[in-house]
């Protein structure tokens, strides 16, 4: 099975995708919680915001914290990498491929179908590439979720994504 999907069609840039790196990238949702989670709009100015001022108000009564709580943390994150069902966003790769003014759809090619998308619904697209802490060998290399309502429906087999 191949384990690179291609981003082509009317693209600038076409790109070649890798999803047994993406375990490292720091955009990866775990999808576990992502269905169940609902997602709200964040303003990041107000988040970083509050989180100074809530570290600041520590400090002052509490005194600052050893370093030492580091250590837990890393052991947990290392365990949930090896345990956890991952995904990211399609969205990224699409605007890196910077998509021409004329492209309509993004046409998603499986071993079993072909599926067709608008454009302004690809933000919504999420590719899994890990279960259980394993990737996808035996119907991969990634799994497409068109929405969060498709959770237990996901495409499989993805051979190639194509924008026209």
């Amino acid at each position: 099975m191949e384990k690179i999907i291609l981003l082509t069609g009317k693209v600038k840039f076409p790109i070649t995708l890798d999803p047994t790196v993406w375990i490292f990238d720091e955009r990866k949702l775990d999808l576990d919680t992502y269905f169940d989670v609902q997602e709200k709009e964040i303003n990041e100015l107000e988040e970083y915001t509050k989180s100074i001022s809530e570290h600041w108000d520590r400090e002052i009564i509490e005194g600052a914290q050893l370093p030492s709580a580091k250590k837990s943390e890393k052991k947990f994150i290392k365990e949930s990498m090896i345990t956890g069902s991952f995904g990211i966003r399609f969205q990224p790769f699409l605007d890196n491929a910077e998509p021409y003014d004329d492209a309509t759809t993004v046409i998603i090619e499986s071993a079993e179908q072909v599926y067709t998308v608008p454009v302004d619904k690809v933000k919504d697209i999420i590719l899994g590439f890990s279960k259980n802490g394993k990737p996808l060998n035996e119907d991969g290399p990634v799994h497409v979720y068109l929405n969060k309502d498709s959770k237990n429906q996901p495409i499989k087999h993805i051979k190639s994504f194509r924008v026209e």
